[in-house]
């Protein structure tokens, strides 16, 4: 039997701990977060804390952290503006959206600064951007504040879907096709391996009559 480490979280710092979690908690997947401040600056970062919390309306939730005593200017912006989108990238754009993660001035525009093209959204102020294959224009509906550092989770409701075509196949979405990226522990991201299909538990019981 092999042995196994023990780790008491107590004995440990904030960054350490996050070192851990983000090795064990993989693969998760990137919300692609576009963002208005209050003079028009334009932000994008990603977050790998993220999933969906509600199916009707669609709601989704990420989590964001503190620089210091600061929160990223993405909580800010959506806090403020109560508006936002939230993007699933493709590997093409992996190194965008890794670059996306370095931390700039509340002034700079990471969209201008990454030269990416964007659209005007319909229903949200915020712009989406060009390039991925799924942007899904956001409202904000809840915060909730975690923790010894109070991390912000963020949950919006999706108030319009823009999919790439060729990706809805039936209601569903054609997962290969879409070739999201995912994030790992540190600097490294993941695709997709195999795509292994199960029979649904969820299957209707046949009828004994």
């Amino acid at each position: 039997m092999a042995l196994t480490t023990r780790l008491d979280p107590g004995d440990y710092d904030a960054e350490k701990i996050y070192r851990l979690l983000t090795g064990l908690v993989v693969p998760r997947p990137i919300a692609w977060v576009t963002s208005l401040s209050s003079t028009g600056v334009l932000n994008l970062a990603p977050f790998s804390a993220f999933t969906f919390v509600s199916q009707k309306p669609p709601m989704l939730a990420i989590s964001v952290g503190r620089k210091g005593d600061i929160y990223k200017d993405t909580a800010q912006n959506i806090l403020a503006s109560r508006e936002y989108v939230i993007h699933i990238a493709d590997s093409p754009l992996m190194n965008a959206v890794h670059e996306s993660s370095v931390e700039h001035p509340a002034d700079i525009s990471e969209v201008a600064h990454l030269g990416l093209e964007t659209i005007a959204s319909e229903r949200v102020k915020v712009p989406r951007l060009a390039a991925p294959p799924v942007a899904m224009e956001c409202r904000f509906h809840q915060c909730l504040e975690f923790g010894e550092l109070r991390s912000r989770l963020i949950v919006g409701e999706v108030v319009l879907f823009h999919i790439r075509g060729g990706l809805l196949n039936d209601g569903k979405i054609e997962t290969a096709a879409l070739d999201p990226i995912a994030r790992i522990g540190g600097p490294r991201y993941a695709r997709l391996g195999d795509i292994v299909t199960l029979n649904s538990v969820f299957q209707t019981p046949k009828s004994t009559s």
